[in-house]
C-alpha cells in the first residue's frame, strides 16, 4: 500500500512539474495515468479537472507558437520600413542581414538565418531577475500629482528624492524600480538615476537618449540596471530614435526594448494580430541589438495597449491586464526571453482610494495568469500622465497583503487565458 502511494504521489508531482514547466501534453499524460491506475483517490479527482485545462492551455500554447513564427515571418517576408535611414540600412547590409534576392517583400526583409542566430545570442537569463509577477514603477508620467493642489508640473529635486526615500522602505515589494516620474531642470535624468540606485540596489530602470555620451557609458555592464529604448512604430522606425538606440547597444546596456502599440490605432485591433506585430516589432530590435553588440541582455518590453469604449487609450479597461499577460506568457511559455509588460494602473486621477482598488485588481488578475517584471504598477494614474505618492504608499501595502495571501493559498496549476485565434494574422498586417 504504501509503495503504491509513493508511486502515485510521485505520477501527480510529475504531472504538477510539467504544468509549470508549460508542458502541458506531459502534463496530460501524467494526470490521465493517475486517473486509469488510481481512480478512486483524492489525486484523481483533481486530475480529471486538469486534464480538461491542459487541452484548453495546450492549444492556448500553440497560439504563441504560431505568433512567434508568424512575427519572424513578418520580418523575412513583409520586412519593417527602414529605407529612409541610411544608418540602420548600412548597418544591416555590412552584416549581410537584408534578403536582397526577396521579389515579395514590401520593405527591407532579414534573412531567415540571420534571424535565428542573432535571436539564438539573446541571453536568456538575467543575473538581476526579479523572478515572475515582479511588480513596480514606471512609465515616466509626466506629472507629479500633489494633495490639494492643482498646478500639473514634473517633481522638483526635493520631491524626486521624497519618493526614493519611500521607494526605499519598500524594497521587499518592488520587484524593479524604473524612474517613477519626469524631473525638472532642477535635476537630470543621469541625477536621479544616480540617487535611485543610492537608495535602491535592485533591478532599476533609466533611459539614456538625453544623457551625455560619458553619462550613458556609466550603465555599461550593470546588472541592476536597465537602459528603456525604442526604435519602431507601425513598422517604420522612428528617426529622432536612432542614434540613442545604436549608442545604448553599442556601449553595451542592457536594453529594455520598448513597444508601445495600439490596438485598433498604431496596430491591429486583433488580439493575436496585435501581439503579432509588437512581437515582431521587438524582435527586430534584438536583432538590431545582437547585430551592433553581440550577446548584449535584451528584455522583451512589448507593451500591448488597449483604447476604451470612448475610444481613447484607457488603463482602466479590464483588457489591458489580459493582453500584457497574453504578451508575457508568449515569452515565459514560448521564447524563453526576459519580459516586461505593463498593468496595474489606472485612468482615475482624482479618486486615489478608487485609483488604488482598480490598481490592485489589475495586479491580481496578472498574477493570476503569472507574468514575469511588471512595470506602470505602483503609483502611476491618469492613463500614466500622473505619479502619486501618495497612491504609490497604499499600492505597496496593499500589494504586501496580497502577496502574502497569495503565498499562503498559492497553487502550482496554471489558469487558462481564453485568448481569440486570428490565423489571418500575417495577410492582415500585409494587407494594412
Amino acid at each position: 500500500m504504501r509503495k503504491r502511494n509513493k508511486k502515485l504521489i510521485k505520477m501527480f508531482d510529475d504531472a504538477v512539474f510539467s504544468e509549470k514547466e508549460y508542458n502541458f501534453g506531459q502534463a496530460k499524460h501524467y494526470y490521465q495515468q493517475v486517473v486509469m491506475l488510481h481512480p478512486s483517490s483524492p489525486e484523481a479527482d483533481i486530475a480529471r479537472e486538469r486534464i480538461q485545462d491542459m487541452e484548453t492551455l495546450s492549444k492556448e500554447k500553440r497560439i504563441y507558437q504560431r505568433i512567434h513564427a508568424n512575427a519572424k515571418r513578418i520580418l523575412t517576408e513583409i520586412g519593417m520600413d527602414i529605407s529612409a535611414s541610411p544608418v540602420l540600412m548600412e548597418l544591416l547590409l555590412t552584416a549581410g542581414a537584408i534578403d536582397t534576392n526577396s521579389e515579395k517583400a514590401l520593405f527591407i526583409p532579414i534573412k531567415v538565418n540571420y534571424l535565428e542566430a542573432c535571436l539564438e545570442a539573446v541571453p536568456r537569463d538575467m543575473p538581476e531577475d526579479p523572478g515572475e509577477n515582479a511588480f513596480g514603477t514606471g512609465a515616466t508620467p509626466p506629472f507629479l500629482l500633489r494633495p490639494g493642489r492643482d498646478d500639473l508640473a514634473p517633481a522638483n529635486r526635493r520631491e524626486f528624492e521624497e519618493i526614493v526615500r519611500t521607494a526605499a522602505e519598500y524594497a521587499d515589494t518592488l520587484g524593479i524600480f524604473s524612474i517613477p516620474v519626469a524631473t525638472d531642470k532642477s535635476i537630470s535624468v543621469f541625477e536621479s538615476s544616480r540617487l535611485m540606485e543610492s537608495y535602491f540596489s535592485d533591478l532599476k530602470m533609466t533611459y539614456t537618449r538625453n544623457m551625455s555620451d560619458a553619462e550613458t557609458t556609466y550603465f555599461q555592464n550593470r546588472d541592476d540596471w536597465m537602459d528603456g529604448t525604442s526604435l519602431l512604430t507601425s513598422m517604420t522606425f522612428m528617426p529622432n530614435m536612432v542614434d540613442p538606440f545604436i549608442r545604448s547597444a553599442r556601449v553595451g546596456n542592457n536594453l529594455l526594448l520598448l513597444d508601445l502599440t495600439i490596438a485598433g490605432a498604431s496596430g491591429p485591433a486583433s488580439p493575436e494580430a496585435l501581439l503579432t506585430q509588437i512581437h515582431a516589432q521587438v524582435l527586430f530590435m534584438m536583432m538590431l541589438a545582437q547585430t551592433i553588440h553581440p550577446g548584449i541582455g535584451c528584455i522583451h518590453g512589448g507593451i500591448p495597449d488597449v483604447l476604451g469604449i470612448s475610444g481613447d487609450l484607457d488603463y482602466s479597461d479590464p483588457g489591458q491586464p489580459i493582453i500584457n499577460s497574453a504578451m508575457a506568457r508568449l515569452n515565459l511559455w514560448v521564447t524563453g526571453f526576459p519580459s516586461a509588460q505593463s498593468g496595474g494602473s489606472t485612468s482615475i486621477v482624482n479618486d486615489i482610494p478608487a485609483a488604488v482598488e482598480e490598481s490592485e485588481r489589475s495586479r491580481n488578475t496578472l498574477r493570476l495568469y503569472g507574468v514575469h517584471i511588471l512595470r506602470h504598477a505602483m503609483g502611476a494614474m491618469g492613463n500614466l500622465n500622473y505619479f502619486s505618492l501618495e497612491k504609490f504608499v497604499e499600492d505597496c501595502k496593499r500589494e504586501r497583503t496580497a502577496r502574502l495571501q497569495w503565498l499562503r493559498t498559492r497553487h502550482d496549476f496554471v489558469v487558462p487565458l481564453h485568448l481569440p485565434e486570428d490565423p489571418d494574422a500575417v495577410s492582415g498586417i500585409r494587407e494594412i
